[in-house]
């Protein structure tokens, strides 16, 4: 199993360095291809069928490299394909090395199972050189299923070279998170006590406690908590990071054209400030026509131009230096009001503005399905890079941040990690801003897996649940009552916490060393003399992420 495990590891490193790259040869498949059947090509078409009308030809370039072509293709799903037998207890990895013979198109890996397709990824295929797809899926049920890649542009043909499909227990995945977790999240601490001539003592007792974690967990708040005491108390008593769930949105802070009203969102502010809470902003502006202040639709290109100008300029003049984050346009992948009124370079336009008066804040990116719904092309990590990478191209200098929603319905933790692994290529902090799983039998459950997953990819720097509470429910998920008690998902969280508050202690060595892997944190450490009549001062120690392992010396006087 071991060396599963260190294969899945340079797997992923493989994917950091060459996921964004269009190569003239394909790399190896991930697993030597896993479940998959001739996954290189070499042994001509043996595993592989036509899906549908199309002709499929084994094609040899001229470096000597072998793959699969589908050709005469009349309608988008005709592909090449091979079947598998599906496990209903296993997730699934995929990854795919794609091609077309002009141009460029958007390519999905789709399995077709007994209860309808399953999109597993999706990669912007190109002419002359390949593409990697990388995603995964879980199935609800066992049985065949039939792999294919569909083109919406059936005049292309599709070429597909080291194929990977490799199933994993829960145990195995669960166990990789456990690897990615101690590497990513963990650092490594050495104690050494010492006399007053620097001598090691033996058998100190070496204690530490968490008084703050590193890893930012945060949840949305509004007006509601602001006289509400239990409210209050559930909240500040776990969290330190929060977001406005609408009070600081434009729809809220000026309902009237030109009477803007930051009273509420002002109130929210001086709350968390009095109690230590960091605050994300959301957001600035945004883009789905349908979220709009009521009076601005009807405004001509001009207004509205001078409009948006000026709700830029407010709300971070207002609250500059007081934010950790600003979604600056919220939702422009998969929206384009202010694009289709002002032309293509409004987002840009105003990323720019905004960090002309707000340069200590990091302006954000944010929309959803990017991590939780692989068949929504619109916002694939592929587009979403793209999106970022238009920014900069723009002239966008400083830092930029990924927020990706995560508003889920069902865990698909394979592909999940696959979309993590291509948005950490551009290497600027992810968080994941709205967390949620939609009501039903097993939302509990599949928040403690999405919690999970995000917690052990190393590239995920903080992570906000979209859970303000209102005496009419939540958005879509509550974590507690109306006299806040704990629900099952509250339950999930708490426990996701506890594991920072783990007290690590033990004994010197010989050398009058004690070493410890904790999570990343605030700690009050505290050594005692084997003889309990001498010990050290106590003292605050933070063992940071940039640092594998960090060494302290106690001297203890008797």
């Amino acid at each position: 199993m071991w060396e599963v495990f260190k294969s899945t590891l340079l797997c992923l490193m493989t994917t950091v360095t060459h996921m964004r790259q269009c190569l003239e040869k394909p790399l190896s498949p991930h697993y030597k291809g896993g479940i998959v059947v001739n996954p290189e090509f070499n042994e001509g078409l043996k595993g592989w069928t036509s899906f549908g009308d199309a002709k499929i030809r084994h094609e040899e370039a001229n470096d000597g490299n072998k793959y699969i072509a589908a050709t005469a293709r009349n309608q988008a799903h005709h592909s090449v394909s091979q079947q598998f037998d599906f496990d209903k207890d296993k997730l699934y990895t995929f990854s795919a090395w794609l091609q077309v013979s002009k141009g460029s198109s958007d390519v999905a890996a789709v399995f077709k199972t007994a209860k309808g397709s399953i999109i597993a990824g999706w990669v912007s295929a190109k002419e002359g050189c390949w593409s990697m797809l990388k995603g995964g899926l879980v199935v609800d049920t066992s049985g065949p299923a039939q792999l294919y890649f569909q083109s919406e542009n059936p005049t292309i043909d599709i070429r597909a070279d080291s194929v990977s499909l490799q199933p994993f227990t829960q145990e195995e995945w669960k166990l990789h998170q456990d690897l990615n977790i101690q590497k990513a999240r963990k650092t490594k601490v050495n104690f050494q006590a010492v006399d007053q001539r620097n001598r090691p003592i033996r058998n100190a007792t070496v204690s530490m406690s968490l008084r703050r974690s590193h890893f930012p967990l945060g949840c949305a708040i509004n007006q509601n908590i602001l006289q509400n005491a239990a409210y209050q108390k559930w909240f500040t008593s776990r969290f330190r990071y929060t977001v406005f769930e609408n009070e600081l949105k434009w729809y809220s802070t000026e309902r009237t054209r030109g009477a803007e009203d930051y009273s509420v969102s002002d109130a929210l502010m001086r709350f968390a400030k009095s109690h230590g809470i960091s605050v994300r902003g959301h957001n600035i502006l945004w883009d789905d026509p349908s979220r709009q202040p009521s009076w601005l639709p009807t405004l001509s290109p001009a207004d509205l131009r001078a409009a948006a100008d000026r709700r830029v300029d407010s709300v971070t003049r207002r609250y500059r230096g007081q934010l950790i984050h600003w979604d600056v346009m919220n939702e422009n992948l998969h929206f384009d009001f202010f694009e289709s009124r002002l032309g293509q370079g409004a987002s840009l336009s105003y990323y720019l503005r905004a960090q002309r008066h707000d340069r200590k804040t990091v302006p954000f990116l944010n929309d959803y399905n990017t991590i939780e719904e692989c068949s929504d092309a619109a916002s694939s990590p592929r587009r979403y890079l793209d999106k970022l990478h238009g920014i900069w191209k723009g002239g966008f200098k400083g830092s930029i941040g990924i927020g990706v929603q995560g508003h889920f319905t069902s865990a698909n933790l394979p592909y999940m990690r696959s979309a993590l692994d291509i948005l950490a290529t551009a290497k600027v902090p992810i968080w994941v801003t709205e967390l949620d799983v939609g009501p039903g039998p097993d939302q509990a459950r599949d928040l403690e897996w999405v919690m999970r997953e995000l917690h052990s990819h190393w590239a995920v720097k903080g992570i906000v649940l979209w859970s303000a509470w209102g005496p009419q429910g939540c958005y879509r998920m509550c974590l507690t009552d109306n006299d806040f008690r704990n629900l099952a998902t509250g339950e999930v969280v708490d426990r996701f916490m506890s594991q920072f508050k783990e007290e690590a202690s033990g004994m010197t060595d010989a050398e009058g060393f004690f070493e410890a892997s904790v999570f990343q944190g605030e700690y009050e450490a505290k050594v005692t003399h084997p003889n309990g009549e001498g010990f050290s001062s106590v003292e605050a120690i933070n063992l940071v992420p940039e640092k594998a392992s960090q060494v302290f010396r106690f001297n203890i006087s008797v």
